[in-house]
């Protein structure tokens, strides 16, 4: 059994993360193509997780404002996309999470989710950290901030530190893969042990936050032209490893049709490869004790 670090649980409404409680699954589409997409997919995933005994957020984007190329479909905007998830979160009893690129979508996108979620790329922009952790703390929401790929698990300290003066210490940090030259992601395992031992204790008392594996963005294979190419092969072994490795939640992407994802094609799993993941990872959780 791996070491279970000290950390604090973050709470995304219904759903308690951290440990002694169960894996939990942020999954969903990398865009909120549709309304019909995001109920087909939030459904299917929220089948899956109930049969397997695991927690359940529904992730869905309405704007990929960090695309590979300027050409590509980038989502149905924040106005549409709120009224959506305030619907499949009401329709289904689920926590949403979606991600921000900008400070000023805030409040409104707190409005209407459970869970913020900071992209990689902006984990260092100080303005839209503290703005999220604001507007989660008015709300009684929670803020995930993803560790950018250019950043070693001992400096998320300071995303953390920002979003503890921002107000909010209701949080979790993402593991998504660090850069290794050009065109890969390398998943360090020495590396996520730190960031779920991460040292906060300068300017908390409340302990580490709970740390999600993103398994999808993981198998990314970055630099592949106009759209990133991936590994969704390898999607198996890097969350079974991580779930083994004592992460308290994972992060997928699913559609039904990846091929025809308007992002992440390359990376993104059909329903019937997330429920094989998960019954593995869900064994490996019992296993361990979790």
């Amino acid at each position: 059994m791996p070491n279970q670090p000290t950390a604090r649980t973050c709470r995304v409404g219904p759903v308690t993360i951290g440990p002694g409680h169960p894996l939990a699954v942020s999954a969903g589409p990398c865009t909120l193509e549709s309304p019909e997409l995001g109920f087909t997919v939030a459904r299917a995933c929220k089948a899956i997780c109930d049969d397997l005994g695991l927690t359940f957020i529904f992730k869905a984007s309405f704007d990929k404002a960090n695309r590979s190329s300027a050409r590509s479909r980038r989502g149905p905007g924040m106005d549409e996309a709120l009224d959506v998830f305030r619907a499949i979160r009401a329709e289904l009893g689920v926590p949403v999470t979606t991600d921000l690129h900008q400070p000023e979508q805030a409040g409104p996108v707190a409005d209407a989710v459970d869970l913020l979620q900071i992209p990689a790329f902006l984990c260092r922009q100080t303005d839209l950290v503290v703005a999220a952790a604001k507007a989660a703390a008015a709300t009684g929401g929670a803020v995930n901030i993803k560790k950018g790929q250019f950043l070693s698990p001992k400096e998320m300290a300071g995303p953390v530190l920002k979003a503890t003066e921002g107000g909010c210490e209701n949080l979790i940090l993402t593991e998504r893969g660090t850069f290794f030259g050009y065109h890969r992601l390398v998943n360090d395992f020495t590396g996520l042990g730190d960031l779920m031992e991460l040292d906060c204790s300068a300017f908390t008392n409340a302990g580490s936050p709970p740390v999600c594996f993103d398994v999808t963005h993981s198998t990314q294979l970055p630099g592949s032209g106009e759209q990133t190419g991936g590994r969704p092969d390898r999607a198996p072994l890097l969350a079974s490893a991580a779930t083994a490795a004592g992460v308290h939640a994972l992060f997928i992407e699913c559609h039904p049709n990846p091929p025809e994802a308007w992002s992440d094609g390359a990376t993104q799993l059909r329903p019937d490869a997330v429920r094989a993941i998960l019954t593995r990872c869900a064994a490996i959780r019992r296993a361990i004790g979790g």
